[in-house]
C-alpha cells in the first residue's frame, strides 16, 4: 500500500500527574528530516524520540511537538517559568497587533502557559519521571500510529490518482495507435515519391538509395516505441499495488514513460499524434508530481 509523507497525528494522555499532547506533522522531504520541541526536562530523552520517529516514519520532514502539564499533586513540586512566560506573552501580544487584531489578555497568557518549558520540574523523584515518560511514550506512539493511518488514507488518494492519470496515458496511446494505421498510407506514399525521384536520377546511387531507405523507415516507424510505451504502462500499475512500491521506484518509471512519449512525437511526423502526445505529457507531469510525495 502507497503512503503519503504528508501526515497529522495528535494523541492526549492524562496520568494522576501530568497531562499530556504529541502531536506530529509531516510533510513530503528527500530525506527523513526531524525537528523536536520537547520541555527542557524531558530533553535528555529526546534521542529516544528520535529513534521512535525513525523507526515508523521512514521519510519526511517530520514536527515534533511534546506537550506536559502536572496536575494533582505534581503540581506542587512544578514552578512557572516566568521569564520565559513572559517573552511567550509579549511576542504573542506583539505578532497579533502586527496582524492587526487583539485577542483577551486572558488568552495570550493561557496559550504561553502551554508553550514548551513554560514550567520547571523540580521533581528529583526518579520513579515518577519513570512513570511520567512510559506515559509520554505511549503518547508518543499513538500520535505516530495516527499520522501513518493519515498517511495511508493520503496514499489511497493517490493511488487512485495514478490509476486515473495511466488510464489516460493508456486511451490516449490506443488512440496514437489507431491514428498511426492512418498515418502509415501517407508516410508510404511520401517514401514512394522521394523512391521515385532517386530512380529518375542519372545520379541514381543504390548505397545512397539503400542509406535514405533505412534512415526513413527508422524515422516514421513508432512500432517499438508503442510497445516499450505499454510495457512501461503496466509495470507501473504493477509496482503501484506491489509490497516493495515506493515513491523514487515509480518515479524512475515514470522517466521511462516520458522518454517514450517524447520518441513517439519526435518520429510521429504527424499533427494528430503530436495533440495526443502532448496530452500524454501533461498526465505525466501529474504522476511525477504525486510521486515526489510518496514514501
Amino acid at each position: 500500500m502507497l503512503k503519503s509523507m504528508t501526515g497529522y497525528g495528535v494523541s492526549n494522555i492524562e496520568s494522576e500527574s501530568i497531562n499530556v499532547t504529541v502531536e506530529i506533522k509531516t510533510l513530503n522531504s528527500k530525506f527523513l528530516d526531524i525537528y523536536c520541541r520537547i520541555p527542557r526536562n524531558y530533553s535528555e530523552r529526546e534521542i529516544e524520540i528520535r529513534n521512535l520517529l525513525t523507526q515508523s516514519l521512514e521519510r519526511g520532514k517530520v514536527e515534533f511537538t511534546l506537550t506536559v502539564q502536572p496536575i494533582g499533586k505534581a503540581v506542587a513540586s512544578t514552578t512557572v517559568n516566568r521569564a520565559l512566560v513572559k517573552a511567550y506573552y509579549n511576542d504573542l501580544a506583539q505578532t497579533a497587533s502586527d496582524l492587526g487584531f487583539y485577542p483577551l489578555e486572558t488568552e495570550l497568557f493561557r496559550v504561553a502557559l502551554q508553550l514548551p518549558n513554560a514550567y520547571n520540574n523540580e521533581s528529583v523523584d526518579e520513579s515518577s519521571r519513570e512513570n511520567d515518560w512510559a506515559q509520554i511514550k505511549v503518547a508518543v506512539l499513538e500520535a505516530i500510529r495516527k499520522c501513518n493511518v493519515f498517511r495511508e488514507q493520503e496514499g489511497k488518494m493517490t493511488s487512485d490518482k495514478f490509476h486515473d492519470y495511466i488510464g489516460t496515458v493508456k486511451t490516449l496511446l490506443d488512440s496514437v495507435t489507431e491514428q498511426d494505421k492512418l498515418r502509415i498510407p501517407a508516410v508510404r506514399e511520401r517514401l514512394e515519391k522521394q523512391v521515385r525521384d532517386l530512380l529518375s536520377d542519372d545520379n541514381f546511387d543504390p548505397n545512397r538509395f539503400e542509406q535514405e531507405l533505412i534512415y526513413y523507415i527508422e524515422k516514421f516507424d513508432i512500432s517499438e516505441e508503442k510497445i516499450r510505451l505499454a510495457n512501461h504502462l503496466t509495470y507501473f500499475m504493477e509496482t503501484l499495488t506491489s509490497p516493495e512500491s515506493n515513491g523514487k521506484k515509480l518515479n524512475f518509471i515514470a522517466q521511462e514513460i516520458g522518454r517514450e512519449i517524447n520518441t513517439i512525437g519526435s518520429k510521429a511526423n504527424d499533427a494528430t499524434i503530436q495533440h495526443q502526445v502532448v496530452q500524454m505529457k501533461d498526465e505525466l507531469e501529474k504522476i511525477k508530481e504525486q510521486t515526489m510525495n510518496i514514501i
